[in-house]
């Protein structure tokens, strides 16, 4: 496999890198991008809002009622009139208690279609990533952002946006009924409030910033967890245990402090909230104190004041309670928009050509490509093959065989030269089309964590069982399958490791059968395994091969001995081509390759 991750040996690999730890970006360019996922339930978000406002409203009629209470009825002795209060009183709480529950209620249902829109969009933007894309990002932390950064944002805006958006009414209100009651009063209670919010900008400015560096580190941390739980038994083959143990604490370290790191500034809003509200009291209560001396106010009245003085502090406490998650959701939010920004594979162009039935003839016309700009991998490149003919490539590790074969898939763009179909340039040919008339059957099969018939039907999906249990025949894996505890229908494990790596080739081979490919592709097929199983493994290669043009690439040459024309390939060029007798009769770098495979002797 010619895949790029070293640049020491060969200067054609490509390093692998992590995803850099960025600032943190404006706060309201991500809301502003979270907000058309919710523009489609408006209707549902207004009923909300309505909502919000109604039992927002109920709510502040309780200190203005116990206010009038005390100057009108207990003052006056009216116990009938102190009565009808107290019921006003509570049914003014009850409906304001139901209404924020239905509130709540539609609000969670809005949230998890809005998010389910966000995970399908995320998702399928990943899909139509090119493949240096994943070169170049971990499985862990594309993991991480769908899962664990959408669930920052679901819990922010599912149980929280409700709660942030009525105790901001709810302070508003507050601050109006101050006004209209008493002036005086309400200009003493906001001497806090322009503290406060200096405060929370002080925080965001650190939370933001610390919480997508949290996000960032456990997308790491999942890197690790996955790869070595799939990788167990290299792992225990090398005893490795403990040296991944020791990562795996390095990085749980790293995820503590920015945790502690986040969530310490965070967390300063509490003490701080509550300081500032009691400073919010004192002043009501001292300044209305005086106003009552004065005659200027009722002890009513100071009720009332203290009463929304408190109830003000409460949605600010609360707000502040809420801002873990609504700077945890900012910051998953950036990443995983990072995601859906970056610029999927080169679409196809406007004009794109379908590719109906083909005949197989392939041409590289002096192609180029390098992974990395003034690193060629690939250099003035031709080959020629006719339809039905089988293209041996062959060559050192590392000489770039596997990249040919990926350029022929469109994985990679090419920078010089062309790839030629029956003619075609493959830039102006549908990838869907393209793809469609190639199979594959690579070293590293990859089977899905489903049932044998369904790993078979992936070649073709509209596929009858019928379909795929013939092709299972043809492959010479019927008779494996039938032998398993429920046949066609038994479900494999993750990678299929409740197979040998045989069976996984022979399902991989009924899988290309069934796709019935006009051109196939043939990447270390038998490398893997044991020379009884590859002579049967081969004699079904050879029945998928018939009447195909194929592209072989393998290091026991002597699987190639009949290919129609051997390619060799070094350092990213072809420094041979002709029929397995004629490069040996030649006595060149091919001949070499060939004896030391079977006399022993160093490349």
């Amino acid at each position: 496999m010619n895949r790029p991750t070293d640049v020491r040996s060969s200067m054609q690999r490509r390093p692998v890198h992590s995803i850099p730890i960025e600032k943190a970006q404006n706060p309201n360019r991500s809301m502003a991008r979270l907000l058309p996922y919710l523009n489609e339930y408006k209707l549902q978000i207004g009923l909300v809002i309505v909502l919000i406002v109604l039992y927002t409203v109920l709510g502040l009629m309780g200190p203005y009622l116990m206010g009038m209470a005390i100057d009108q009825f207990i003052d006056g002795k009216d116990s009938a009139g102190l009565i009808r209060t107290a019921v006003w009183m509570l049914v003014a709480y009850l409906l304001s208690n139901g209404l924020n529950i239905a509130a709540s209620w539609i609000m969670a249902r809005v949230s998890q279609l809005a998010l389910r829109n966000l995970r399908r969009d995320l998702f399928a933007h990943l899909q139509n990533q090119s493949m240096s894309f994943f070169d170049t990002h971990s499985t862990g932390g594309l993991m991480s952002r769908l899962t664990n950064d959408i669930d920052a944002i679901n819990q922010a805006i599912s149980q929280n946006i409700t709660s942030l958006i009525a105790s901001t009414l709810s302070m508003g209100g507050i601050i109006i009924a101050m006004f209209v009651l008493n002036h005086w009063l309400a200009l003493g209670s906001l001497l806090v409030i322009p503290i406060m919010i200096w405060f929370a900008r002080f925080v965001a400015k650190y939370t933001r910033k610390g919480f997508r560096t949290l996000q960032k580190d456990l997308g790491d941390l999942n890197a690790i967890a996955e790869e070595s739980i799939s990788g167990q038994k290299v792992i225990k083959a090398f005893q490795r245990n403990d040296s991944v143990i020791a990562a795996f604490r390095k990085q749980n370290e790293a995820v503590y402090k920015a945790g502690v790191y986040a969530n310490s500034y965070a967390l300063l809003l509490m003490p701080l909230t509550n300081v500032l509200g009691n400073i919010f009291v004192i002043v009501l209560a001292a300044l209305g104190g005086w106003l009552a001396l004065q005659g200027l106010v009722s002890v009513g009245m100071i009720a009332t004041f203290i009463n929304y003085g408190q109830n003000f502090v409460s949605p600010l406490r609360q707000i502040s309670n809420l801002y873990n998650s609504i700077q945890a959701a900012l910051a998953g939010a950036e990443r995983v928009f990072e995601i859906i920004d970056n610029s999927p594979e080169i679409p196809d162009a406007s004009d794109a050509n379908s590719l109906e039935k083909i005949r197989g003839d392939v041409l590289f016309k002096d192609v180029d490509f390098s992974y990395i700009t003034g690193r060629p991998v690939i250099k003035h490149t031709t080959i020629e093959a006719k339809a039905g003919q089988t293209i041996a490539l062959v060559g050192p590790t590392g000489a770039g065989k596997t990249t040919i074969i990926n350029l022929l898939n469109r994985f990679y763009e090419i920078q010089g030269g062309s790839i030629s179909i029956d003619g075609h340039d493959i830039r102006t040919v549908r990838k869907a089309d393209l793809r469609r008339k190639l199979g594959m059957v690579l070293q590293d099969t990859f089977l899905f964590s489903d049932t044998i018939m369904e790993n078979i039907r992936y070649g073709r999906l509209d596929a009858s069982d019928e379909e795929c249990i013939k092709a299972a025949e043809m492959a010479d894996a019927d008779h494996f399958i039938r032998q398993l505890s429920q046949g066609y229908q038994t479900s494999l494990s993750e990678r299929a490791g409740n197979l040998s790596q045989g069976q996984r080739q022979l399902i991989a081979i009924a899988r290309a059968i069934l796709a019935d490919p006009a051109i196939l592709i043939l990447d270390e097929a038998t490398s893997s395994v044991d020379t009884r199983t590859e002579a049967r493994i081969q004699k079904s290669l050879l029945r998928l091969m018939k009447g195909r043009t194929s592209f072989v690439i393998a290091h026991r040459l002597s699987t190639i001995r009949d290919a129609d024309k051997v390619v060799v390939i070094n350092n990213g060029e072809i420094v041979e081509q002709g029929t397995h007798q004629e490069l040996l009769d030649l006595k060149g770098f091919y001949h070499h390759l060939y004896l030391s495979q079977f006399k022993g002797k160093a490349i």
